[in-house]
């Protein structure tokens, strides 16, 4: 983990009086620099509040998110943003995603449309990486978050 990554985190756990020792992650959404700068800058002005992704493309060994859970949203740089805490998971198939869950993600005009054209050619692309293809029925692991910090 890097040291400026730890020194966000424990400056947290210090100004809320929390153990330092808590677990959490760190990460960056998307797959490209300029899309991590832009959804973690829609996380820290609280626009984007929701998130989802393939659920078959979890690795063996990768935690699945958690209600409860801490995470830091880096951006492109690799550098902290904002804490969020998970306060809502749960398995949808891709095509049953609603509208409300499109627009607490909060990107582009925030309508089902925009959601759809960027989200299949994004899921198309993370298929493909890992030699699948990606189908209309695909489980999602949707979250809802809240910024805390």
């Amino acid at each position: 983990m890097d040291d400026k990554v730890k020194a966000f985190w424990i400056k947290f756990c210090n100004e809320k009086k929390l153990p330092n020792d808590i677990k959490y992650e760190a990460w960056s959404f998307g797959n490209t620099k300029e899309m991590a700068d832009e959804l973690a800058e829609l996380v820290n002005r609280k626009i984007k509040t929701a998130t989802t992704s393939a659920y078959e493309l979890y690795e063996v060994g990768e935690d699945i998110p958690q209600v409860g859970e801490y995470n830091i949203i880096l951006n492109g740089s690799e550098e902290p943003v904002c804490i969020t805490q998970t306060k809502v998971v749960y398995i949808m198939p891709y095509n049953l995603i609603t509208p409300e869950h499109a627009w607490h993600e909060g990107e582009g005009d925030r309508s089902y449309r925009y959601w759809r054209e960027v989200h299949d050619r994004f899921f198309f692309e993370e298929y493909k990486l890992v030699g699948k293809i990606f189908y209309e029925q695909a489980p999602m692991l949707c979250e809802v978050f809240e910024k805390i910090y």
